[in-house]
C-alpha cells in the first residue's frame, strides 16, 4: 500500500508542481480572471491519479477487492502528497520567482470591487483586507496552510468519487457438497 500511494502521490504531485509552474509563466497573458479556471482544470488532472492509484491497489496488492475506507485512506494519502507538493512549488515561485503576486492580485481584486460600483467605503474596507493579506501571505506558515487549503476540497471529492466508484467487496466463495 505504501508503494502504491508514494508513487501515485508522487507522481499527482509532478503533475500539479509542473502544469502550475508553467501556467504561471503564462500568468501575465493568461490574467487573474482566468487563473482560477486553469488552476482548478490542473488541480483535476493532476488528481486523476487518485483514481488511478486506489484502482492499482484494488487490482494488484488488494487482490480485486477494496472497502470504501480502504480507497478513501489511499485516496486522501496520495492527495496529501500532491497537496504538500503544490504548496512547496507555490512556495518557491512565489518567494523566488513573484514576489510581487500579492500586489497584482490586491490589485486585481480592488479593480474587480471598483468595476463592480462598490462605494468608496467599500473600496477602502477592500484596500484594508489586501493590506492585510499581503502582511499574512509574507509569514511562510500562513500562506503554506492557505495554499494547503486550495487543492484540498477538489482532491477530497475526487477521492470520495473514487472511493465509491471503485469499492468492491471480495469474492466469497460457496462451499459445494463435494468440498
Amino acid at each position: 500500500m505504501k508503494k502504491t500511494i508514494l508513487t501515485f502521490g508522487f507522481l499527482s504531485g509532478a503533475i500539479i508542481s509542473l502544469l502550475m509552474a508553467l501556467a504561471m509563466l503564462f500568468q501575465d497573458r493568461i490574467g487573474l480572471s482566468h487563473s482560477y479556471f486553469l488552476g482548478y482544470t490542473i488541480m483535476v488532472l493532476s488528481f486523476l491519479l487518485v483514481y488511478f492509484g486506489i484502482r492499482s491497489y484494488r487490482d494488484g496488492p488488494g487482490n480485486g477487492a477494496i472497502t470504501f475506507g480502504r480507497a478513501f485512506g489511499i485516496g486522501l494519502a496520495i492527495c496529501a502528497i500532491s497537496s504538500v507538493c503544490y504548496v512547496i512549488t507555490w512556495e518557491i515561485l512565489y518567494h523566488f520567482f513573484m514576489p510581487d503576486f500579492m500586489d497584482k492580485y490586491g490589485a486585481y481584486i480592488l479593480e474587480k470591487a471598483r468595476a463592480s460600483g462598490a462605494s468608496a467605503a467599500a473600496l477602502a474596507a477592500k484596500a484594508q483586507e489586501v493590506e492585510t493579506a499581503k502582511v499574512m501571505y509574507n509569514n511562510v506558515l500562513i500562506s503554506s496552510a492557505v495554499t494547503f487549503l486550495e487543492p484540498l476540497p477538489v482532491g477530497l471529492l475526487i477521492t470520495l468519487i473514487s472511493a465509491v466508484i471503485l469499492r468492491r467487496k471480495p469474492e466469497v466463495r460457496q462451499m459445494t457438497a463435494a468440498n
